[in-house]
């Protein structure tokens, strides 16, 4: 059932399976400097953002929160179950102390890279365990980094300050796709209540979305974890990412829980959470308003639950795109529950492309509540994200089931 209003929509939708042709293929693990072109079709094209939405060059406040309260109450369902997630370890003795600016770090606005770098080495080699500390009141500029496992225990890094993106575009010559990068670490934790701000404008600017005489390119993302177990991301602020702000990549039991992830409505890509490859997953009680979508959810993933999740402005919360360029993609048991979509392009939806194979079943949407979306519920067998027209192609058989 679907109730319907002149200001919003309460939306409890099960969908139980869909099924695009050629089904059931296993998930090809993609190599880290290469898994965006792979993933997803190129993802700096064309397309048009509502005029309601901010411009890129206005302040942001991070104190939004639509209030829907008022007008609209939850349905309650029961939610399928999640594997347990396994519990980050805590050594028997105290962890160490890692500071960054006992590292040299300055927090000034020059660049802190080497001193971070060496305090991760520092960290990962503790038989301890370690805790990294950055400190509260300070500026930390860095350059692509990538934080390297597997550790000898567990580490939380404990972020009080604000991390900021190196706005030198030759600084990513060596990697375009990426900035801050967790790579195969086990039992570890990211929280604090501070920020991490991608620098998006340089990136934004030189957009062929927004330039139509460049060329599309990608951009980085601004946090990515890859092939990482047991994770936990908590309490922070990230914000203004080049393009996709926060990405969990062939992970194992991962729970994010409140997290702002903030960028204008019309900076080009820049998507919230995105899910590739992943098991196990919670993301819970996040405020996300960007460019693009809230939530992706793409290809090898299972096992998705967003949970109480405030999403608006941006394009929504997707299962896909998938099957892009002749592809085999599957996604299965995702949950979405107690979501708030406000001033979105979009509010839930499922877009394949013609051609692909595989499967997206145990797709379960359930109480989510709209206002002011253009298209409350989408299933789009024949996505096309480019320029040009996208050529037919034969289909076999789908099958939809609502």
């Amino acid at each position: 059932m679907i109730k319907m209003f002149s200001q919003g929509h309460i939306l409890p939708l099960f969908i139980m399976l869909i099924s695009f042709p050629y089904c059931f293929s296993s998930f090809q693990k993609i190599p880290l400097s290469n898994y965006l072109h792979h993933q997803t079709p190129p993802h700096d094209t064309p397309r048009g953002y509502p005029t309601f939405f901010r411009s890129i060059n206005d302040d942001q406040d991070d104190s939004f929160e639509p209030n829907l309260e008022s007008l609209f109450k939850f349905e309650t369902h029961e939610t399928f179950e999640l594997p347990r997630l396994a519990q980050v370890s805590s050594p028997t003795s105290s962890p160490d102390t890692v500071n960054v600016d006992d590292f040299g770090a300055k927090g000034d606005g020059r660049d802190d890279t080497k001193a971070f770098k060496n305090a991760w080495n520092a960290a990962c080699s503790s038989e301890l365990g370690a805790v990294i500390v950055v400190p509260k009141n300070k500026n930390y500029l860095l350059k692509p980094i990538t934080f390297s496992g597997p550790c000898k225990s567990a580490i939380t890094m404990k972020i009080y300050g604000t991390i900021i993106a190196s706005g030198n575009a030759s600084d990513y010559e060596k990697d375009r796709l990426h900035w801050l990068v967790f790579n195969n670490i086990q039992n570890i934790k990211v929280e604090g209540g501070g920020t991490i701000n991608g620098n998006g404008k340089i990136w934004w600017k030189n957009s062929c979305k927004v330039d139509k005489t460049r060329p599309c390119q990608h951009a980085p993302t601004a946090v990515t974890f890859y092939g990482c177990k047991n994770l936990r991301v908590d309490n922070l602020k990230i914000k203004n990412a080049q393009q996709m702000h926060l990405t969990f990549q062939n992970c194992v039991n991962v729970r994010a829980s409140n997290l702002m992830v903030t960028a204008p409505g019309d900076s080009p890509n820049t998507d919230g959470i995105h899910v590739t490859g992943t098991q196990n997953i919670q993301i819970i009680k996040c405020v996300i308003r960007t460019g693009d979508d809230c939530i992706s959810i793409v290809s090898g993933s299972k096992n998705v639950q967003a949970l109480d999740i405030t999403c608006g402005p941006g394009h929504g919360i997707s299962i896909g795109s998938l099957g892009s360029n002749n592809s085999t993609a599957y996604v299965s048991d995702v949950m979405v529950n107690r979501a708030k979509l406000s001033g979105t392009t979009n509010g839930v939806r499922i877009k394949t492309w013609q051609g692909g194979s595989g499967y997206a079943k145990n797709i379960r949407f359930q109480n989510i509540m709209m206002h002011n979306v253009s298209n409350p519920i989408i299933i789009n067998q024949n996505y096309c994200d480019q320029d040009d027209p996208c050529p037919e192609q034969f289909v076999k058989s789908y099958k939809v089931g609502l």
